[in-house]
């Protein structure tokens, strides 16, 4: 979370208008905090201080540790002074990647267009979906519910014109809200705002535009450009004035490489039957493999997560034999592996299925298993989904789901061959 200045005029009532609107800044609420709160629900509530022991820093506070003046970066033992009631959990930073990178691919799911900055935040541009999932407002509060619903922590987005306003936006917006900024008003929005919420104004640069008397957006809106150059520098004091105005035209820009992509999804209450897990795999599985079809990629190895009633979370994977994109291969991939589990009688709280080692599907040799080879429908199953991606895109997802073989009833007739992979 951004700790940078505020404006008691902002708010978060700027009207409606979307028109031109397409940026989101999307940022988790007290990340780290947030994802111990979820693991340790009985937490809640309570001043919650992420960090190391008495000699360390903070990494992150929830918002009632907050209220006694605890932030990031503060040491340790500052505050437990200001905060002595405290209750201090030490990090688990894998935890803390394993949902960054599931609230990325859930973003993933909104656009393609998805420019990660930090370990909990993103921008997005919803240019492109507005027709599929509705106006920017209505894609940001689907994003919020996806991210409470999957993962038990919440996020902040603000929209805006620019990559800026967004971001500025989503900061106003926290904890848990959504903050549109039109562009006919995002002028009025920056003028009340001091000059050190601008995007790259820290200590040195403020107090510099201080010495000029420029303590404002609006005062350095309205000073002569060669003015802010002068007390910050000319490539800065440019960059600066143009803030000021709005203008920025950084485009979102992914620019992260696919390391793997999956999905995963929190039951509502814990499942005890297998079949219901089953079939919250294919839906997931069918999910991945749009996705690796939307950006060109297949996958060698499927990986399955499950997280029992107690959170204890198990994860098993397998290689396969040929690299695939279809999401009935990913599917049979992983019912083998969910039935291997050993839940110990214990009932479901959370599935997960991802697809690592990916590859460029135009330069990935492919060999044909036999059965595809003599079979025309498994031939023509790719195809199949791939017509169902278009569908999707243009209709919603809940318009067409695939078809596949459930646990128990005709023989799956796999296409895959496994080489035992160590478990993750």
């Amino acid at each position: 979370m951004s700790r940078g200045p505020r404006s008691s005029a902002a708010t978060r009532s700027w009207g409606q208008e979307e028109v031109g609107c397409s940026i989101l800044h999307v940022d988790m609420d007290a990340f780290f905090a947030s994802v111990e709160l979820a693991r340790r629900p009985q937490l809640r509530g309570l001043p919650v201080i992420v960090g190391g022991a008495t000699r360390g820093v903070v990494l992150a506070a929830t918002y009632e540790a907050r209220a006694f003046g605890v932030h990031s970066a503060m040491p340790m033992a500052v505050a437990l002074r200001q905060c002595p009631q405290a209750v201090v959990v030490p990090p688990d930073h894998h935890a803390y990647h394993e949902v960054s990178t599931g609230v990325m691919q859930l973003l993933g799911d909104i656009t393609a267009l998805v420019e990660q900055v930090s370990v909990d935040e993103a921008f997005l541009d919803v240019a492109g979906a507005r027709r599929r999932l509705g106006p920017p407002t209505v894609i940001a509060q689907l994003i919020r519910r996806r991210v409470r619903e999957q993962f038990g922590i919440t996020c902040s987005v603000g929209i805006g014109s620019t990559k800026f306003v967004a971001k500025l936006a989503s900061g106003h917006a926290k904890p848990d809200g959504v903050l549109l900024v039109p562009r006919a008003a995002t002028i009025d929005f920056l003028r009340v705002l001091p000059v050190g919420a601008l995007w790259g104004v820290g200590e040195k640069t403020e107090a510099a535009l201080a010495r000029w008397g420029i303590r404002t957006v609006a005062e350095l809106a309205d000073s002569d450009v060669a003015t802010v150059q002068h007390a910050v520098g000319r490539v800065a004091g440019a960059h600066l004035f143009d803030l000021s105005w709005g203008r920025d035209p950084r485009p979102v820009r992914p620019g992260r490489e696919e390391k793997s992509i999956g999905a995963e999804e929190t039951f509502r209450t814990d499942v005890p039957d297998l079949v219901v897990v089953q079939e919250k795999a294919r839906e997931l599985a069918d999910r991945c493999a749009a996705r690796l079809r939307r950006n060109g990629l297949v996958t060698r190895t499927i990986t399955v997560k499950i997280r029992t009633s107690d959170f204890r979370t198990l994860t098993r994977s397998r290689t396969l034999m040929t690299p695939t994109d279809v999401g009935r291969e990913l599917y049979l991939a992983a019912r083998e592996l969910l039935a291997g589990v050993d839940l110990g009688g214990l009932p479901v709280r959370l599935v997960g299925v991802r697809a690592d080692g990916l590859s460029p599907a135009a330069a990935t040799i492919r060999q044909p298993t036999l059965e595809e080879a003599a079979d025309e429908p498994v031939r023509a199953r790719r195809d199949a989904e791939r017509a169902m991606d278009q569908v999707r895109e243009r209709y919603g997802r809940a318009s067409i789901q695939a078809g596949v073989p459930q646990a128990g009833g005709v023989s799956s007739g796999s296409t895959t061959t496994f080489v035992p992979a160590d478990l993750s």
